[in-house]
């Protein structure tokens, strides 16, 4: 796998408990540092933080766009993950009961950047996008 700088974000949440619940327990991320508002996460050696927005009528996604005929939830974010991470991370969602938005499958198969999907939304209505490249040089195939 390439080296990649690692990215900090920040994403609201109406709820810390669910937001350890589900970031600590459904999906198994370490905590870092903490304070009343705010939560810091280790997703993946990247820096993510759940802070908490006291504006919860705000949608978390703004809308949809077809992909490879399914609706994409915008924005989104996540991980590009090796195909065996993929697959564990999915089965751990679905022994958690996880409502998917987008059911693991495998997008654009047999072209160029083939890869494994899933989108799911966490407890504050944020969409989360994981994916596997069947090759990763060809994340940014044309």
């Amino acid at each position: 796998m390439t080296t990649r700088p690692g990215f900090h974000l920040a994403i609201p949440v109406d709820d810390l408990v669910k937001a350890r619940d589900f970031y600590g327990g459904v999906l198994g991320l370490s905590e870092g540092r903490s304070a009343s508002a705010w939560v810091d996460w280790n997703f993946y050696e990247h820096q993510m933080v759940t802070h908490i927005v006291a504006d919860a009528a705000r949608p978390a996604v703004a809308g949809h766009n077809p992909v490879d005929g399914h609706e994409v939830p915008v924005p989104h974010f996540g991980l590009i993950l090796p195909i065996p991470d993929f697959h564990t991370l999915a089965d751990r969602l679905r022994a958690a009961d996880t409502k998917f938005v987008i059911e693991p499958y495998v997008r654009f198969a047999d072209e160029p950047g083939e890869q494994w999907t899933m989108f799911l939304l966490d407890p504050a209505g944020n969409a989360l996008e994981f994916k596997a490249f069947r090759d990763e040089s060809q994340i940014f195939a044309k």
